[in-house]
């Protein structure tokens, strides 16, 4: 069981976002950027593009409001998909605000951020959803 499923499952603590019979999104802890948040398939599958074809279908309709949410909760320029996958085997886009071109290799730099920071962050972007 992926550490992903456990989140999903309420078994480890999250700072959700949004959720429905499909999909999760949470904060990352560990985020490159204020905003920075994960949506994950609430089913176990390794490869994004391994899941079944109404979960894509269904994925970015899902993580457009948030996305929306996100760049108004911050102002940032856009927030952009990242799809690498290898730090946790469970399918899941990264959303991740970025101002320029520089912040492109975001997900190699992560910020230090507190939980009450993270609880900051969760309430900031729930007021824009």
């Amino acid at each position: 069981m992926s550490i992903f499923t456990k989140i999903i499952a309420g078994e480890i603590p999250s700072y959700k976002i949004a959720e429905n019979g499909m999909f999760y999104a949470f904060l990352d802890i560990f985020p490159s950027a204020l905003g920075h948040t994960l949506v994950v398939p609430k089913i176990e599958v390794d490869k994004l593009f391994d899941l079944p074809a109404n979960y894509l279908a269904g994925i970015l309709p899902f993580a457009q409001p948030i996305a929306t949410a996100i760049q108004k909760a911050y102002e940032y320029n856009r927030v952009n998909i990242i799809t690498i996958g290898f730090e946790v085997p469970h399918a899941h886009i990264h959303l991740l605000p970025m101002n320029s071109m520089k912040d492109m290799n975001a997900l190699a730099k992560k910020i230090t951020i507190t939980p009450e920071a993270l609880k900051e962050v969760q309430q900031k972007i729930l007021e824009h959803l």
